[in-house]
C-alpha cells in the first residue's frame, strides 16, 4: 500500500443505517441459476452469467446481478469504471488521489467525492451501494467503509483491487501488466461489460507493445512520500513495474515488497541516475525537489545536481488503467532529459 496518511471520516454505526440498505439492496436479481465462479488468476465466468461469485483477497464475493449502485474508494477503482464506460454507476467515490485525467469522462459523483480520505461506514451506507469497489483491503474495516462480512450481510458486496491483495497466495508476486489487464476483465465480468473490458485490454496491450524503453541502462529511485524517511518503490510493485516497462533500473528492486522504506543514507550512497518522483496534493513534485536541493547531502547527487527529475501523478502509480500512460510518459521524460 502506498501510504497515504489514512484517517476515517466517520467512525461508523453499520446498524444504523442496515434497514435501508437491506431494504435497497435484498430484493432477488435476474440471473443464470448456477454461480459463475472466477478465480484469482483472472479467470472470469461467461459473459451474462449471474450471479458472479469471485475469490477475491480470500473473501468470497458474490454479485447476484450487475451492479448498479457503486461507491467508489480511491482513484484507481474509480477510473477503472470511467475506462469502462460505466461511469454512471458510480453513486459515490471517495479518496481520490487526484483530478481525473481528460481523457476519461467524468461524472457528478467523481467531481463531488463523498469523502476526502477513507470513508466511514454511516457516509457509505447512506449511498445505498449494492458495491463498494476498493483500492486497498483497509478500505473496508469497521474503522471505514465496513468490514465485508458485515456488509455482505446487509446485502452489499465488496471488490478490492486484486494488485492490493496482502495475502499470501493473492499479493501478485511481482506484479505485472498482465495482472492488471486481468482485473479489468474481471470487473467487466461483474458489470457484464465483458465486450468493453476485452477492448480496453487490447487498447492497452497495444499501447503497451508500441513503447520503445530506454536502452541506456538508467539507474532510478522511486521516491512516492515521505520526508525524514522516503518512501520508495521496492521490487515487487506497480513502481517497478512501470520502472521495468520503461527500461529504468531501480535502486531498491532487491527489497521484496511494493513501497518500502529508504533511509536517506541509502538513497545517497545508491546516487542513481534518475529520480522518479510522485505528484501529490499532499506531498507535491515541486516540494520534493526543493527539499533535495536543499539538503546538503541529497544535493550533491548526480540526478539532483544535473536536475534528472521525472514527474508521475499518483493516480498513475497503483495498478489500474493509468499504468500504460505513466510508462509512456516516463519514457518521454527520459528522452528529454541531458543525459
Amino acid at each position: 500500500m502506498n501510504p497515504r496518511h489514512v484517517r476515517p471520516v466517520v467512525l461508523p454505526a453499520i446498524a444504523a443505517a442496515a434497514a435501508l440498505v437491506l431494504a435497497a439492496c435484498s430484493a432477488a436479481a435476474p440471473g443464470a441459476s448456477d454461480a459463475g465462479v472466477s478465480d484469482a488468476g483472472g479467470a472470469t465466468p461467461a459473459s451474462g452469467s449471474f450471479p458472479v461469485t469471485l475469490d477475491n483477497c480470500g473473501f468470497e464475493t458474490t454479485v447476484e446481478a450487475p451492479p448498479e449502485r457503486v461507491v467508489t474508494i480511491k482513484s484507481s477503482t474509480t477510473e477503472m469504471l470511467l475506462a469502462l464506460g460505466l461511469g454512471e454507476k458510480i453513486v459515490g467515490s471517495a479518496f481520490l488521489d487526484g483530478p481525473v485525467p481528460d481523457s476519461l469522462a467524468s461524472v457528478p459523483a467523481v467531481e463531488q467525492p463523498f469523502a476526502d480520505e477513507a470513508p466511514g461506514s454511516e457516509a457509505t451506507l447512506e449511498l445505498e451501494p449494492d458495491l463498494v469497489y476498493a483500492g486497498w483491503e483497509s478500505n473496508l474495516t469497521a474503522e471505514t467503509a465496513g468490514d465485508r462480512e458485515t456488509l455482505a450481510g446487509l446485502g452489499v458486496a465488496t471488490y478490492v483491487s486484486p494488485a492490493a491483495c496482502k495475502e499470501d497466495g493473492y499479493m501478485p508476486d511481482p506484479l505485472t501488466f498482465d495482472t492488471v489487464f486481468a482485473e479489468i476483465e474481471e470487473v467487466g465480468s461483474l458489470f457484464d461489460a465483458d465486450d468493453a473490458a476485452a477492448a480496453l485490454v487490447e487498447e492497452q496491450r497495444a499501447a503497451l507493445a508500441a513503447i520503445e524503453p530506454d536502452d541506456r541502462g538508467l539507474t532510478a529511485l522511486w521516491w512516492s512520500s515521505g520526508e525524514d524517511t522516503p518512501y520508495v518503490g521496492a521490487g515487487i510493485g506497480a513502481p517497478q513495474m512501470i520502472m521495468d516497462a520503461a527500461g529504468l533500473t531501480n535502486v531498491s528492486a532487491d527489497v521484496h515488497d511494493t513501497w518500502t522504506s529508504l533511509g536517506w543514507e541509502n538513497v545517497v550512497e545508491a546516487d542513481p541516475d534518475v529520480i522518479v518522483l510522485v505528484d501529490a496534493a499532499w506531498n507535491p513534485a515541486d516540494a520534493k525537489i526543493e527539499s533535495l536541493e536543499s539538503n546538503a547531502a541529497t544535493r550533491e547527487m548526480t540526478a539532483v545536481r544535473e536536475g534528472r527529475y521525472v514527474v508521475v501523478p499518483f493516480p498513475a502509480t497503483e495498478a489500474g488503467v493509468r499504468n500504460v500512460d505513466a510508462v509512456a510518459s516516463v519514457v518521454e521524460q527520459l528522452a528529454d532529459l541531458d543525459l
